[in-house]
């Protein structure tokens, strides 16, 4: 089985920061999630596969295309919303929509106006007077309203009260049982515990895990001296007591 997304050694060399080779894949039906500390390259990782921070080495591949020279085309079927990108604070949500269905073939009007009210999103409102979590349903909305094969998401649930959240992670499991390849990261636990079927995991620009969630808890079993929780670990991370 081909994989949705491959990336091999992935590097960005800034001043006070190193991606170090990043590499790992993603296969259809997949939910991986993307986990580390602030500051750990999640974001750089994200914003160099979709080529939004251009990496100085490294290769990506979506759906077996190399994504430097078929971008036009693979973007067409992924769905993405990364930090960092921003629209027009004074525009209101349906003029956004207005402009960026007009970038996608298989915009689907239908999933939009089901997700906008499935999210309670007022079309009409600006995007200055949305709540931080109602923006990251407004993105997930553009990101899932063209049918995309693969979804690449920074912090989709942040923000987000406890049944928005779930709301969000039950969608990532009915996408990937369709087939749907998920990439997102995320510092909630809960989130891993009820979607992810595999983990990343990035410390100080270097990829220390990438794998069958099963495996990475395994993988502190021994040093923790019992069978940890997602939560356990993620202290244990959080607090660099373990290093795998």
């Amino acid at each position: 089985m081909e994989s949705v997304l491959e990336v091999k050694g992935l590097s960005k060399k800034y001043p006070s920061f190193e991606l170090k080779s990043v590499g790992f894949h993603v296969d259809p039906g997949m939910v991986m999630g993307f986990v580390g500390r602030n500051g750990a390259g999640k974001t750089t990782t994200l914003k160099s596969i979709l080529n939004l921070v251009h990496p100085d080495a490294g290769s990506v591949r979506v759906f077996g295309l190399d994504f430097m020279e078929n971008e036009d085309v693979i973007k067409q079927q992924i769905g993405y919303a990364v930090g960092g990108v921003s629209y027009y604070n004074r525009k209101r949500i349906c003029d956004i929509v207005a402009v960026t269905k007009m970038f996608y073939e298989n915009w689907d009007d239908s999933e939009y106006k089901h997700y906008l009210n499935a999210f309670k999103l007022d079309e009409n409102k600006k995007l200055k007077e949305l709540s931080s979590g109602m923006k990251v349903k407004f993105y997930l909305t553009l990101a899932l309203s063209h049918h995309a094969k693969l979804l690449i998401l920074d912090e989709p649930t942040s923000g987000l009260d406890p049944v928005s959240r779930e709301e969000i992670t039950d969608i990532f499991t009915k996408l990937a049982q369709k087939g749907v390849a998920i990439l997102f990261s995320t510092h909630i636990t809960s989130d891993l515990d009820r979607c992810a079927d595999s983990i990343t995991y990035i410390k100080n620009g270097e990829l220390m895990f990438s794998g069958n969630k099963s495996e990475f808890i395994r993988s502190y079993t021994e040093s923790m001296g019992k069978v940890p929780s997602l939560e356990e670990i993620m202290v244990f991370i959080e607090k660099e007591e373990v290093v795998l």
